[in-house]
């Protein structure tokens, strides 16, 4: 043995994950973690340490970089509060489905059940977010554990979690191949295409329907174009889902938008008026509200078993790619003659464009919303990359952001945990230096991570930081308006010069008030990142809700459709509760907003 040459454990450890292909790793040191920060320093030229100012932070950005990449990405906390400040952003990439290595730091062995500093049995807290969960035992064993955890990570497309405690990163093992990693280890395992009778089965149900429409999912992944051409082919408009947003162009006239709250008017009305529902590749963590707001027929396709009937009872399940299944039904169907149904859900949406355009191009005091997203919308490049934060960004973002195959974007779906946006644009700009990154966050998000500017500074990244700051939580006051409570409760927030606090940091920042300074402000955010550095605009806003459209509902009475206001609609004791309609509309300046009973007489959709 004294021939062979040896190296620290924590450095073999991390030319495992260099081999495959991991080239950043976010935390934040402590004592407990000091054999992997040693390794860190000797292997520098090879792995970037980013060295965020929060532990939740580095999850986070760990979660958003194996969003976008589809890659492994790897975050790390010291033993005690650095292991617990790493919950949230794990939990983000389970949620999400995104494969995380999480390396968590544990008192030296001698001193481990000794009531150490620091030191408490952590593989329990990370039983459920994990889908691997081990302690090293010994020095030897720490890179293959790492290899066997980023496998695992990749097959289950969750969070592995190795702890490791101090001393086995010091110990020396031998210098020999430790990795597993193959030539090309992101290569989709097959995926399963449907039979012919299965196509035919779902074209005769769609057949016999009188108003069919497809929920479309992420899972139709490049096949958006195909999709397009089936929905004309069969006269089924389409509803995406949030994560599906940009694989269906938004300017396709079937393209209704998103359900439930994040929504278009369009895609909640046809919605709760369709016979069929057919599902794409589509996970809907809303399905409970909206899947069962009335009796329909559902098919499901779907590349995973697991999924069927998860949200609704199954009349059909077709375990198949999504856009193999659509491939196969284009090449199995007849054209369908022009339906009205598919005539009023393109007029609906129509209609809601029309609306959202005029609310974007007007000139409003105090400053609204949306004027911003036409200010984003306008200096974003083509390929340009969005973290944007939970909160109203999210229904501002599905209704105002353009985003096509050729952006990438990256929110918390469905953990929704506030204060994605800084490390998601954090993990963006590393991942693709050449490309433009936004971070949209509204003022109660972004002040959960703001201490984390100061890493755009430190590693000088230009990003451009968009804050919507209107001294509310205001998706959760919009939330309060329709629930039966005396008043708003614990919403409203004190103000904040986001600005200020920027430069302090070191970063270029202006605030916005008004319509006409947005143009100067994006043009100089611009200016800024181009020159390499990174740039705040801190937009303070109103906070007016948008027309909340899951509010309305949709019933048949004497063989009419009839639409109604919710009964709950402003149930809040401070607001006054509207009954009808158009008087609805009137209040959100939505006048030419037509009601659904007026279209579908307009294009003879019988009840």
């Amino acid at each position: 043995m004294s021939d062979v040459n040896t190296v620290p454990a924590s450095v073999a450890m991390l030319r495992v994950l260099e081999s495959w292909g991991v080239k950043q790793i976010y935390g934040y040191p402590g004592g407990s973690f000091s054999s992997t920060m040693s390794a860190l320093e000797q292997e520098k030229e090879r792995i970037q340490y980013v060295q965020v100012r929060h532990e939740q932070v580095g999850a986070l950005a760990a979660a958003a970089e194996a969003k976008l990449t589809g890659k492994v990405a790897v975050t790390f906390g010291s033993a005690g509060p650095g292991a617990t400040n790493l919950l949230t952003g794990l939990y983000d990439a389970r949620e999400d489905h995104a494969p995380v290595v999480a390396l968590v730091g544990q008192v030296p062995s001698p001193n481990m059940n000794m009531n150490y500093f620091q030191e408490f049995s952590e593989q329990p807290m990370f039983e459920d977010v994990a889908v691997y969960n081990r302690t090293v035992m010994t020095p030897e064993s720490l890179p293959w554990v790492v290899d066997k955890a980023v496998r695992e990570a990749y097959k289950h497309q969750g969070v592995a979690v190795v702890v490791i405690p101090n001393d086995m990163g010091f110990g020396e093992i031998p210098d020999v191949e430790y990795a597993s990693a193959m030539i090309d280890e992101t290569k989709e395992a097959p995926l399963p295409d449907p039979t012919n009778e299965e196509v035919d089965k779902f074209l005769e149900m769609v057949k016999e329907a009188k108003r069919p429409l497809i929920h479309v999912g992420r899972g139709i992944k490049d096949g958006g174009d195909q999709l397009v051409e089936l929905s004309k082919k069969l006269q089924i408009p389409l509803v995406m889902t949030g994560l599906a947003k940009g694989l269906v162009p938004d300017e396709y006239e079937g393209n209704l938008g998103m359900a439930n709250r994040a929504a278009s008017k369009a895609a909640d009305e046809m919605f709760a008026t369709a016979d069929l529902v057919i599902a794409i590749g589509a996970d809907f963590p809303f399905a409970n509200l909206v899947y069962r707001s009335h009796d329909f027929k559902f098919i499901q396709i779907d590349a995973d078993r697991v999924q069927f009937g998860r949200h609704h009872y199954l009349d059909l399940g077709i375990w198949s790619d999504a856009t193999s299944f659509v491939e196969k039904a284009l090449d199995r169907s007849e054209a369908a003659p022009e339906s009205p149904w598919f005539k009023a859900a393109v007029a609906d949406m129509q209609n809601w464009s029309e609306y959202l355009d005029m609310l974007t191009n007007r000139d409003v005091s105090p400053l609204e919303f949306e004027p911003v997203y036409k200010h984003i919308n306008r200096i974003a490049k083509e390929d340009a990359i969005f973290s944007i934060d939970v909160g109203d960004n999210i229904i501002n973002s599905f209704r105002h952001l353009k985003l096509t195959k050729k952006n990438k974007w990256v929110i918390s779906a469905l953990f929704a945990s506030m204060g994605v946006g800084v490390p998601g644009a954090l993990a963006a700009k590393f991942n693709y230096p050449d490309r433009q990154v936004f971070n949209i966050s509204g003022d109660g998000a972004y002040s959960m991570v703001m201490q984390d500017l100061i890493t755009e500074t430190k590693y000088q990244l230009p990003i451009i930081n968009v804050i919507t700051s209107n001294e509310a939580l205001n998706f959760i006051k919009n939330s309060q308006a329709d629930t039966d409570m005396n008043d708003y409760s614990g919403i409203f927030i004190e103000g904040q010069d986001f600005a200020m606090s920027a430069k302090s940091m070191g970063v270029e920042a202006v605030t916005v008030r008004s319509t006409d300074e947005l143009e100067a402000a994006f043009d100089k955010a611009v200016e800024v990142t181009e020159a390499g550095k990174p740039f705040l605009i801190d937009a303070k806003i109103t906070d007016k809700r948008s027309l909340p459209v899951e509010d309305l509902l949709i019933d048949v009475e004497d063989g009419k459709w009839v639409e109604k206001v919710a009964p709950n609609y402003n149930a809040v004791g401070v607001m006054e509760h509207i009954d009808s309609v158009r008087d609805f509309f009137d209040s959100y300046d939505a006048q030419s907003l037509k009601t659904l009973p007026e279209l579908f007489e307009e294009f003879g959709v019988e009840a």
